[in-house]
């Protein structure tokens, strides 16, 4: 037997959501994320005489004594209550527009073969978490969901500075949509702006984003044009991606670090400050230099097509043609996309001297750091000719990160609750059945539980106090703490007469319905969907 074994009530009060190894079972057993309701503040001893969790002591040497602070990593977190639901509601949304455009579902491991993922990021490649040798083979966790023909939605992970309040995370969600195959130019693109435009307006947000977009052969065209030697574009690429973060003179400082020539710097930066709409191509025809370079010239085309097509799809308003956008990904061909929105940019972005925080591995605080993009992606026809030669399969792909997403709706719900007096739910449920009574009160229990039987056969969430006999006031607060809208109020005397009372909460003094009203337990199922309804 082993010496040292904690009580089930330890259990739950301290232990995070980790690994102990019992030496007598010789196996793991663990103790999941979604048992836990809170983590303490307070560190978790265990006495010396543990022997059998040494691989958790180990770290602290000879100490007779080991302790450990109960949180998450940095860049990761939890999720519950009203974070969890928003992050449903929004993983529906872009699932229903994923599905009316025709996607299918897809599911892969969530870690790779780290050749696989290593050919593909660049300069990013620094930002993939690799994992020991995994019998013979170096593996590494998910970097991106990209993939063929379907949609996916999956927790990806990068091995970066976390900003956790922002939605700039180690660990986060992913939702993808890619388009593969060969069709004429510009169709499938199109489409996928589409797409983006139903996802924020289905989150209630299409008046908040702008889609930045750019065309590769047009930047690399550029860049030549301009003089910057081929073996240097992608790292030039690099340098003018931070534009939206950074003022033009670091931007140009750091091309020269790179061995860019002044002059072909302040050339580039000609070209890449232009952004606006068609009119940055009827900017860039008129320009004679690039007149030679094919590749604009194809870029060009590619983008008149574009507008055309956007036009038809009513989602042009949305798009500014932006220059600057390069995108740090190696393997796009074609069109390249960003999704921002009014907080995307660091707050130190207009007072770029401002001293940054103090670093703690969460950069929240940083006033250099914004949320950044909330979606991206673009076109990357040579992909998945670098792991089959025989095939060139075009392809098209969009990636919305959730997250950052949540960090911007959150912030709305929260401010929209506040100016209307109301609380944010923390869970889905939409009626609670309560109970009260004087003298002799027995907590109807089983009539609670009858006619919360009835509303969850007709489909309706409901919930009731797990105690025999709760006090109203109790009842009602656990209704207000969840933002439960409605209340089914049982009485002895009521239900004698085959009826209960049914009330909508959160109603101000004065309003007629206040105290709501009695209604048939024939009628109730019909009455609570009327209600539910009018509140949507």
């Amino acid at each position: 037997m082993p010496l040292f074994w904690p009580s089930s009530l330890k259990l739950v009060r301290h232990l995070s959501p980790c690994t102990l190894r019992s030496t007598a079972i010789r196996t793991p057993w663990e103790i999941p994320a979604s048992t836990l309701l809170f983590r303490p503040s307070h560190s978790l001893s265990f006495p010396p005489q543990s022997e059998d969790y040494t691989d958790m002591a180990s770290k602290e040497g000879k100490s007779s004594k080991m302790s450990f602070q109960l949180k998450t990593p940095k860049g990761t977190r939890d999720w519950m209550g009203p974070d969890m639901i928003l992050r449903e509601s929004i993983f529906k949304a872009i699932t229903d527009v994923f599905k009316r455009h025709g996607g299918t579902p897809l599911d892969t491991p969530v870690f790779e073969l780290k050749e696989i993922l290593a050919g593909k990021y660049g300069e990013d490649s620094r930002l993939i978490y690799d994992l020991a040798d995994q019998g013979g083979e170096d593996c590494a966790l998910r970097y991106d969901l990209t993939h063929i023909k379907r949609y996916q939605i999956a927790k990806v992970y990068r091995r970066d500075q976390p900003a956790v309040a922002k939605g700039r995370m180690r660990e986060f969600f992913q939702c993808d949509f890619d388009i593969a195959g060969t069709y004429d130019p510009m169709i499938p693109d199109a489409e996928i702006l589409r797409i983006i435009v139903d996802v924020f307006e289905a989150l209630d947000l299409r008046d908040y984003i702008t889609i930045k977009l750019n065309h590769r052969k047009i930047l690399d065209g550029l860049f030549a044009a301009s003089g910057v030697p081929e073996d240097k574009i992608r790292t030039i690429s690099s340098a003018v991606d931070k534009l939206d973060k950074l003022p033009w003179d670091q931007v140009k400082a750091e091309m020269e670090e790179k061995g860019l020539a002044p002059e072909v710097a302040d050339k580039v930066g000609e070209y890449v400050k232009l952004n606006g709409g068609r009119e940055v191509l009827e900017t860039l025809k008129a320009d004679e230099l690039l007149s030679a370079n094919e590749d604009i010239q194809k870029g060009i085309e590619n983008m008149e097509l574009l507008f055309k097509y956007t036009d038809a799809f009513e989602v042009s308003d949305k798009i500014s043609f932006d220059l600057s956008l390069a995108r740090g990904l190696d393997y796009y061909t074609g069109l390249i996309f960003e999704i921002v929105t009014p907080l995307s940019s660091a707050e130190g972005f207009k007072q770029s001297q401002k001293k940054k925080s103090k670093s703690n591995g969460d950069k929240s605080d940083d006033p250099n750091v914004g949320v950044g993009s909330i979606a991206a992606g673009g076109r990357y026809d040579d992909l998945v000719n670098m792991f089959s030669k025989k095939r060139q399969i075009p392809c098209v792909g969009v990636s919305f990160g959730v997250d950052r997403i949540f960090t911007i709706m959150k912030t709305r719900m929260e401010l929209a609750a506040k100016e209307s007096n109301t609380t944010v739910r923390a869970s889905e449920v939409d009626v609670f059945v309560m109970a009260f009574g004087g003298k002799g009160f027995t907590g109807l229990l089983p009539e609670r539980m009858s006619v919360a039987n009835k509303l969850w056969n007709a489909g309706i969430k409901a919930e009731f106090a797990p105690s025999v006999k709760p006090r109203l006031p109790q009842q009602f607060k656990l209704a207000e703490a969840g933002g439960v809208p409605l209340a089914v109020i049982l009485g002895e005397d009521e239900l004698a007469a085959g009826k209960v009372k049914l009330k909508e909460l959160g109603l101000p003094d004065g309003h007629p319905e206040k105290e709501g009203f009695l209604v048939s337990q024939d009628d109730l199922v019909a009455e609570i969907k009327k209600k539910l309804n009018k509140s949507t």
